[in-house]
């Protein structure tokens, strides 16, 4: 272990009362990413607090490389919800839940797996997700949450980054990020268009076998069988049940492949308000509200965007191979 332990300044971070704390730390390189990381674990360390790390594999050889062994800083397993942007968020209410059980203040670092991202929609997911993070903590106990972002990887856009972050961390110090907007979410994160070729089916009252049939007829001439096409049906089924229910009794289903997935389009008429809805895990006595929060357990990932003006769209994608 090397000392990286950075000269420190009290009152380099600006005070925020009890709330949430969402800073993005941009980086070039390893030595960069320790420096600030480390820094980040000292300054909560020397605070007597909590610190709950969330970071590629190969991130954490290098972090335990530069740490002694300590209870108060605690890596977490993310390989169930590293390329699963709907998850993320509940994943990180149970880690909390779980590391400030002693009562300590809490840190956390989260940097997704940007450079595995397996396709645009999956990056586009991971910035909602990051924007989504301000929406589903607004309301918690104080905490921070440190984002390490590399610069130079394939993935890279930090103005779209700094978009979704309140707070900027560079040289150890932190402070408001000037490009942050708190409403901009649906405005840079749109879907597009479907791929062609691809098959349409406009289902209502009593056609969720069609759905079903019509998917499993898509899926079966592009490979994909057995237990992840009964994955798949049963996401679908939720999906067009609630566009039944709530949406106006009827949606379309499109579905069609991009690459290596194939993904199954709905649209309804219908309007989700809360932005949210899926990533929260259900709790026992809820009455409905389940099947978004299925739909992300079962599909390798979930788009939502849903307004007024343009209604309810829900993508699930499936990968075709692995």
């Amino acid at each position: 272990m090397t000392d990286r332990t950075p000269d420190r300044t009290p009152g380099d971070t600006p005070d925020q009362g009890s709330a949430y704390r969402h800073e993005l730390y941009p980086y070039q390189g390893r030595e960069a990413f320790l420096d600030g990381t480390l820094g980040f674990i000292h300054e909560a360390l020397d605070g007597d607090e909590a610190v709950v790390v969330a970071v590629p594999q190969h991130k954490v050889s290098l972090l335990r490389a530069e740490l002694p062994e300590l209870s108060t800083v605690r890596f977490v397993d993310t390989d169930s919800v590293a390329h699963h942007p709907g998850r993320l968020i509940a994943a990180w209410q149970g880690w909390l839940h779980e590391h400030a059980a002693d009562g300590r203040p809490v840190r956390g670092i989260g940097e997704s797996s940007w450079e595995e991202a397996h396709s645009h929609a999956e990056v586009r997911e991971l910035r909602y997700h990051e924007w989504l993070l301000n929406k589903a903590f607004a309301d918690s106990p104080a905490w921070r949450l440190l984002c390490p972002y590399d610069t130079d990887g394939a993935n890279a856009d930090l103005t779209a980054m700094a978009r979704c972050h309140p707070e900027l961390r560079q040289d150890g110090r932190t402070q408001p990020s000037e490009g942050y907007d708190a409403e901009a979410a649906y405005a840079f994160e749109r879907m597009g268009g479907p791929c062609d070729p691809f098959d349409e089916l406009r289902y209502g009252s009593g056609d969720l076998a069609a759905v079903r049939a019509r998917i499993a007829e898509c899926a079966e001439r592009n490979g994909l069988d057995g237990l992840r096409l009964r994955e798949l049906s049963i996401a679908a089924t939720e999906i067009a049940g609630n566009s039944i229910k709530h949406g106006g009794g009827r949606g379309v289903l499109r579905t069609w492949v991009d690459e290596d997935r194939l993904i199954c389009e709905f649209w309804d008429r219908g309007h989700i308000a809360d932005p949210l809805a899926g990533r929260m895990q259900p709790h026992a006595s809820q009455v409905g509200g389940r099947g978004l929060w299925l739909a992300h357990q079962l599909c390798d990932l979930v788009e939502l965007r849903s307004t007024l003006e343009d209604g309810t769209t829900v993508r699930l994608h499936s990968a075709l191979r692995g």
